[in-house]
């Protein structure tokens, strides 16, 4: 048996899945989703920010457009790593697209005057 906190919404259901995959406890349809997705290849959303190199000791926060499998995360932040903005930087700018051919992007969630 394995056990999973649902993560889709605040409500935090706690579930379970048999050996023979039956998920139970969760309220909604999303957690039975969410729990299949999660043992099969788990994904998280990606925050974090980038340097403004015309703007002395100022970050600029971004995100990913979509899920990234977990195991690719610290190869997402490397990338992330080597990026720079400008200012002005409207928020919604997309500082990189298709990663690594994942078709995720890299956008900006900071609107930087």
């Amino acid at each position: 048996m394995k056990h999973l906190t649902c993560i889709v919404c605040p409500r935090g259901c706690e579930l379970t899945i048999d050996e023979v995959g039956k998920i139970t406890g969760n309220f909604c349809v999303r957690g039975a989703i969410y729990a299949k997705e999660e043992l099969a290849c788990p994904k998280r959303m990606l925050t974090t920010s980038v340097r403004v190199i015309n703007r002395k000791d100022l970050l600029c926060s971004v995100k990913t457009s979509a899920p990234v499998k977990k195991e690719d995360i610290m190869k997402f932040v490397e990338f992330i790593n080597r990026l720079k903005v400008t200012a002005p930087c409207p928020i919604g700018q997309v500082l990189a697209r298709d990663v690594f051919d994942t078709g995720i992007d890299i956008v900006t969630t900071k609107d930087i005057k």
